[in-house]
């Protein structure tokens, strides 16, 4: 079971096999394993946060233990949410960043981490930023953040995100050529997750078009 809150589902292409950033294997071998019961996950915008959160997630309900993610970028979410949370194995916060500084959270965010920390439960928590570094008023939630390990994940360059690009592409059934992808890191928005988004529109551009991905069929669809 995993709960999350209405209107929010998870990725299912996101899991731990295809993610494919070299540069990040140690935190995801982290997070797969287990072995911490508090983790925060840390890096830029792009740099894989949300998937690998997301991959424990699917990985942990598969297994038949009850999840719960809250992204807290969503909008509507409110802080009482978080009661009773300790009753699951797992509870990941992602964006913790998007609510620094807010008192009604940062109190919720303490009292959970203490709770979970009591029911023996695990709590990963994402930012943007290392835990010293975020904007927190309350001295307490500082002090927890700063429980368990920490892990930094780094941006991908360009030849990184080609690879992840491609082998995205080959596990939908396609390739995408080095010139496309090199085309696209040029002229759009160059996040990971604007490229994927882009990649499963032109896969199902190419599908109804019945062509292959080339320089100028993708001109057509940007």
């Amino acid at each position: 079971m995993i709960q999350l809150p209405l209107g929010i589902g998870l990725r299912d292409s996101a899991t731990f096999e295809n993610f494919h950033s070299a540069d990040n294997r140690e935190a995801m071998l982290a997070l797969s394993e287990g072995r911490e019961q508090f983790i925060y996950l840390w890096g830029p915008r792009g740099s894989g946060k949300t998937h690998l959160v997301q991959a424990l997630c699917q990985q942990q309900a598969d297994g038949g233990s009850p999840v719960a993610y809250l992204p807290l970028q969503e909008p509507g979410l409110v802080p009482e949410m978080l009661q009773g949370m300790e009753s699951m194995s797992l509870v990941v916060i992602d964006d913790i960043d998007a609510v620094t500084g807010q008192a009604p959270w940062e109190t919720a965010l303490f009292h959970l981490y203490n709770l979970m920390r009591d029911a023996g439960a695990r709590l990963v928590v994402t930012a943007n930023a290392a835990p010293a570094a975020l904007p927190i008023a309350l001295p307490d939630l500082a002090s927890r953040l700063a429980w368990g390990l920490t892990l930094q994940l780094s941006a991908n360059d360009d030849a990184a995100k080609l690879a992840i690009l491609q082998a995205r592409a080959h596990a939908r059934g396609f390739e995408l050529p080095t010139e496309v992808g090199q085309f696209l890191l040029k002229r759009c928005e160059r996040d990971m997750e604007s490229l994927i988004q882009l990649l499963e529109q032109l896969d199902l551009a190419s599908l109804r078009e019945q062509r292959k991905l080339t320089i100028p069929f993708v001109k057509t669809i940007l």
